[in-house]
């Protein structure tokens, strides 16, 4: 029986990087590979060798935390997010070279520290962007994303797949959609708007 052949995604996993991370290192001949069809497979003994030598390469990390109010900046939310992040770096051997914080809706997508991230990613200064879930990242679109970052060899590692509390900020970002399109449809300066807006934040604050 033939060495077992491993596919790119497979050690990906095992090496903790992405795909196209494990391609690149193929093409700069890190990585012996065999080409079976369309697709390029690792021997057995390569991915142990690779694992064998995986503690001497320093995976560089970069965190993001989101918030979307002040108010749970001020009670400290951000900063524990980025405490608990901190911690899952630690226990997995990465090397934090950056922390990215946003305060601002996971619906807003010229967020500063998001472009930020994404300078530095394009630049190819991490190995793997941390967020603790990832609506942290983007309510919406966050495989998009994920597949953006991986073309430049950066991995999104997402600590928890569910999200349990933030209620307050999925009602802030229910109450920035109805306003929005309100002031689509009517226009800002309409009183049609303003009593829709009105009446939006009263039933918001009645349920505090």
């Amino acid at each position: 029986m033939g060495e077992k052949l491993y596919r790119t995604r497979e050690v990906a996993e095992l090496l903790n990087i992405s795909v196209s991370g494990v391609k690149k290192w193929i093409k700069e001949g890190k990585i012996h590979a065999i080409r079976v069809g369309r697709f390029w497979m690792i021997p057995e003994s390569e991915v142990r060798r690779i694992l064998s030598g995986v503690k001497s390469v320093e995976v560089r990390a970069v965190i993001y935390a989101r918030v979307s109010s002040h108010k749970q900046k001020k009670e400290g939310n951000l900063d524990r997010q980025v405490e608990r992040l901190r911690s899952y770096c630690s226990a997995k051997g990465y090397k934090v070279v950056d922390v990215v914080t946003d305060v601002a809706s996971g619906l807003k997508e010229d967020r500063n520290g998001l472009q930020k991230l994404f300078k530095i990613v394009e630049s190819r200064q991490v190995d793997v962007v941390v967020v603790e879930f990832k609506d942290r990242l983007t309510r919406f679109g966050f495989e998009y994303l994920k597949r953006y970052f991986e073309s430049h060899g950066v991995k999104v590692e997402v600590v928890e797949e569910t999200e349990r509390g933030y209620m307050e900020e999925l009602i802030e970002d229910f109450v920035a959609i109805v306003i929005s399109f309100a002031a689509r449809i009517y226009g800002k300066r309409s009183q049609k708007f303003r009593k829709i807006k009105k009446a939006v934040e009263e039933v918001v604050s009645n349920d505090d």
